[in-house]
């Protein structure tokens, strides 16, 4: 599980980060609504920590442009206004919960990890692209009567591929749904990751290869030849 964590309070929201981590979960933090929305909208994330009072853009223009997107990333609404109106306007433009400040830690945590579990529920346990075939439980790649496991970085990014079969992503992009934000991967990992998941495909003999194109990205091709 990963969350992110949009609070323009830095030290709320550094504390919730700490929170999150004593539990193994890792998180992201933005401070601002306009690059939170832009996180958000990596669709890397397994829920969201969302402030409804933010500089730039406010929390509920944020849910409601990612529902409008088709982002239905898990997100918990976390306020100081605790009025019945703004509880029921914040579900109804698509939070799926909503804790009052000050709030419990223990309850936090437990809302976090029970969102957490309901976008795992309504996840396929397998992603099919062509002929390519991801189990997302078992983490291993198969085709033909052919099965390979891949490792942990090369299954996040063919699950990122074969979830978005037709969108380019470019290094920069994989790298933040990957690695994160914060990572100081360059690109040359990215390539060489790339690369071994390519021998693994071609190992498979699959119909399905990854499409380079130059200074922009890549994303999946099936051959039907």
């Amino acid at each position: 599980m990963r969350v992110l964590i949009i609070e323009d309070d830095k030290v709320l929201a550094t504390s919730i980060s700490q929170l999150l981590n004593d539990h193994k979960i890792p998180s992201d933090v933005s401070n601002d609504g306009l690059e939170g929305l832009e996180y958000a909208r990596s669709n890397s994330y397994d829920v969201i920590i969302l402030d409804v009072m933010l500089p730039r853009m406010n929390g509920r223009e944020i849910i409601k442009t990612l529902r409008l997107e088709q982002i239905n990333t898990p997100t918990l609404f976390l306020s100081a206004k605790d009025t019945i109106d703004d509880k029921v306007l914040g579900l109804n433009l698509g939070a799926d919960d909503y804790l009052s400040k000050p709030f419990n830690v223990t309850e936090l945590v437990a809302r976090i990890q029970a969102l957490g579990r309901r976008k795992n529920e309504i996840l396929p346990d397998e992603l099919q692209v062509g002929d390519l075939i991801l189990n997302k439980n078992t983490h291993v790649l198969s085709s033909n009567n052919l099965e390979v496991e891949l490792g942990a970085k090369e299954y996040l990014i063919c699950e990122l591929l074969m979830t978005n079969p037709q969108q380019l992503f470019s290094k920069e992009s994989i790298i933040q749904k990957v690695w994160g934000f914060d990572s100081e991967v360059d690109d040359n990992n990215v390539e060489t990751y790339i690369s071994f998941i390519r021998k693994k495909i071609a190992f498979l003999k699959s119909n399905v290869s990854i499409k380079t194109i130059r200074k922009s990205g890549y994303h999946l091709v099936v051959n039907n030849d």
